[in-house]
């Protein structure tokens, strides 16, 4: 079955001075997929409110992740979303985990996302995704069914803040630093799961600098676009694939987005063949 593209152009989770070019990417990216196959989740206008929590943006988290869902609940098949910033995967990923029976995630960011709202240097959500659906956050933001922790994979990092390494030494979360991510150890990591389906994050900083510029907080030391393709091809000869997210692509200006879309189109070609 053909894929559906979910394009959620949020920007309220980001805590970048560039993080309204988030806008232009998720819009550069919608340019160039089938619009018969394309749904666009409308965000809120304004920044929300943190609702006296020390969470950015709450009130504006919450009403994309409730309209998120909501479009969700009519996608049959693949589900491939398009952000915006990293707290697009709150809904995704709580979706496509309410119908898996043991889903793994491979979550491919420069950053793991483990903070917790007393943890966080920023308050911006962005940083704080997969702690909450992991099952640590705040009240509204984690899912009722929260992700396995030795079903959760975490490759290419290469900036924890120190509440996430401390998490990390204590949790059963595996981690991929850039030189361990390869075909075997994908492979490998699945299988020790046990893991029946897997769901891919997508994070572009995941991506050296000097092959991806697009995006609000580039990382030395990546992986390269290749090394990327391979690890989708090998989880999706390892386990079916429930679900796929994009996300942080912030092009300088809407002109500049042109520079990094055929990379941006080979990810998806990957995800969606």
């Amino acid at each position: 079955m053909a894929a559906t593209f979910l394009v959620v152009p949020q920007w309220q989770g980001s805590g970048s001075t560039r993080a309204m070019r988030l806008i232009d990417g998720a819009e550069a990216i919608r340019g160039d997929l089938p619009a018969a196959a394309t749904v666009t989740v409308e965000i809120p206008l304004g920044a929300g409110s943190d609702e006296g929590t020390t969470v950015r943006r709450l009130s504006a988290l919450r009403s994309v992740r409730d309209a998120q869902l909501a479009a969700l609940s009519n996608v049959s098949g693949l589900a491939i979303t398009i952000g915006g910033d990293c707290g697009v995967e709150l809904a995704a990923i709580e979706h496509a985990n309410s119908g898996q029976e043991a889903m793994a995630v491979i979550w491919l960011d420069a950053h793991p996302d483990l903070n917790t709202p007393d943890t966080s240097p920023s308050d911006a959500f962005t940083g704080m995704v997969l702690r909450a659906l992991l099952g640590d956050g705040t009240p509204g933001l984690v899912p009722q069914k929260p992700l396995e922790p030795s079903r959760t994979i975490v490759a290419g990092v290469r900036n924890v803040d120190d509440g996430e390494s401390e998490y990390l030494g204590s949790s059963s979360v595996r981690v991929l630093e850039v030189l361990d991510v390869g075909a075997q150890s994908i492979r490998e990591a699945l299988t020790a799961s046990g893991a029946t389906s897997v769901y891919l994050h997508i994070d572009l900083d995941v991506l050296d600098p000097s092959e991806f510029g697009g995006v609000s907080d580039p990382m030395p030391f990546g992986l390269t676009l290749a090394m990327l393709i391979e690890v989708i091809a090998t989880a999706k000869a390892a386990l079916p694939l429930a679900g796929a997210g994009i996300a942080g692509f912030a092009p300088a200006s809407p002109e500049a987005a042109a520079d990094d879309l055929g990379s941006i189109l080979r990810i998806i070609g990957a995800l969606s063949s």
